[in-house]
């Protein structure tokens, strides 16, 4: 894919400038917001593909403008930017939405490779695969044209990357999936953050999302010290 446009977000000027240079040279468009209620607002008020989100900002924290976005349904990748050493940035950026994370001082390619491989697996893929074939379960109704999930016929907003989660469990039903291969099915590439805690917060999420009760899966149960797998009835 090229030409997606990616929202920058990132209060020092200078870094924000070599982000974009790097990101226009690899063909994205590229808006920017030095602040948090910026970013909220060009988010909602503009086309943006991917947001590129640093913690530490002048009036909100990324955290409040991850969490809001979130909650205002919009679903597109979010890759959080935070400091080497604040580990639990890393995990709270997860819980509240974020998609993964890249700690600084970050290498471009590294960085570059991660946009490439979100945008990949969030859109291009998923848009590609098995048009117009739709998945039930239960009361739950995937489209994997549209991307959209119902459950009872109310939308369920899930990201593109709960998505993909959901819809490589589904296809491999019965089956205990690795953590590790869920990673590489799904983020394309080993994260940082370490197989388990990504993955397991994703899942979370997906439960607290489709399960009737999160607490006790009927549908996506854990195989303990392995993985998990989706129970086909």
């Amino acid at each position: 894919m090229s030409g997606e446009q990616i929202l920058i977000v990132e209060d020092d000027r200078a870094v924000a400038r070599g982000l974009e240079y790097a990101l226009e040279k690899e063909g994205y468009r590229v808006l920017r917001a030095e602040t948090g209620q910026q970013a909220l607002q060009t988010a909602q008020e503009k086309k943006v593909d991917l947001i590129l989100l640093d913690i530490r900002l002048p009036d909100i924290s990324g955290f409040d403008v991850c969490r809001r976005l979130r909650q205002e349904g919009l679903r597109q990748p979010i890759l959080i930017l935070t400091a080497r050493d604040e580990s639990v940035d890393k995990v709270l950026g997860l819980e509240l939405g974020a998609d993964d994370y890249v700690v600084k001082p970050y290498d471009l390619r590294e960085l570059i490779s991660r946009v490439r491989a979100l945008l990949r697996r969030s859109y291009g893929e998923l848009a590609e695969a098995l048009s117009g074939e739709k998945i039930r379960f239960g009361d739950i109704e995937m489209d994997l044209e549209t991307l959209q999930v119902h459950q009872k016929g109310s939308p369920v907003y899930l990201t593109p990357i709960e998505f993909r989660l959901l819809r490589y469990l589904v296809t491999h039903p019965n089956r205990p999936i690795p953590r590790e291969t869920l990673i590489d099915a799904v983020w394309g590439y080993d994260s940082d953050v370490g197989s388990e805690r990504t993955v397991d917060v994703h899942i979370r999420h997906l439960r607290e999302k489709i399960e009737p009760d999160p607490a006790n899966p009927r549908w996506i149960v854990t195989v303990r010290g392995f993985g998990y797998k989706f129970e086909k009835s």
